[in-house]
């Protein structure tokens, strides 16, 4: 499954210039948590979260040790400093924005969320925003029913990644848990095929009892196939 599948393309975004105050109204009307900076051409400038805003509610000094220079030779405490002090939406932004690219997996997504904390991604295409993917939206694409899943493990990774004929491989999915069976040319094939089903949102387990006709990987490739995958 791919982001520009379970993206939403209408985008609440702010122009650099929108004050702080205005940002944390339509955040608190809308019920978001963070809105996409952009210029006039929706270009993704960064992003403004909840986060930022509450920078505003403290000082991010106050009970800081080692006077102005410690801070001074602190990254994190100046950027800390600044977002406190901001007065538009430029000022308080994160940069540089973690975006990703519609035609990339909705599992690189929720790596990419995962690792950095982060609730949202805007969606960029040839540098300007198209649409926006949250952490709701891979829940519901997790919770998929076991027919679409079928049918993407079917036609995407069997025919369309693998290129394997229909039939080769028979697919039983039942509450997520997938089962494998049938005979593909190379052991390389069953052992790429069972990582990548592992990967499909919604699927919770893979039991793959496909065969091969021919053992193409040595001990040092399969490890390798294993690492990379």
């Amino acid at each position: 499954m791919r982001v520009r599948e379970i993206m939403s393309e209408e985008v609440l975004t702010i122009g650099p210039e929108t004050p702080v105050r205005d940002v944390a109204a339509i955040l608190a009307a809308k019920g978001i948590s963070g809105l996409p900076v952009c210029d006039a051409e929706r270009h993704v400038m960064g992003v403004v979260s909840e986060a930022d805003i509450l920078f505003k509610e403290h000082d991010p000094l106050e009970g800081r040790r080692g006077g102005p220079l410690a801070w001074l030779a602190d990254g994190t405490l100046a950027n800390a400093v600044a977002k406190a002090d901001a007065r538009t939406a430029r000022d308080a932004m994160t940069i540089p924005p973690v975006t990703i690219r519609p035609h990339q997996s909705v599992a690189e997504a929720a790596r990419v969320m995962t690792e950095r904390h982060i609730n949202r991604l805007p969606v960029v295409k040839d540098g300007v925003l198209v649409g926006i993917v949250t952490r709701a939206d891979l829940v519901r694409a997790f919770a998929r029913p076991d027919e679409e899943l079928t049918q993407e493990i079917r036609g995407d990774l069997l025919e369309r990644t693998l290129w394997l004929d229909r039939g080769t491989v028979d697919v039983d999915v039942v509450r997520g848990a997938v089962q494998l069976a049938g005979t593909v040319p190379k052991r390389s094939d069953a052992m790429l095929l069972e990582r990548l089903v592992a990967k499909v949102p919604g699927v919770v387990d893979v039991d793959s009892r496909v065969t091969w006709a021919v053992d193409d990987t040595t001990r040092r490739e399969r490890r390798e196939l294993e690492r990379t995958l």
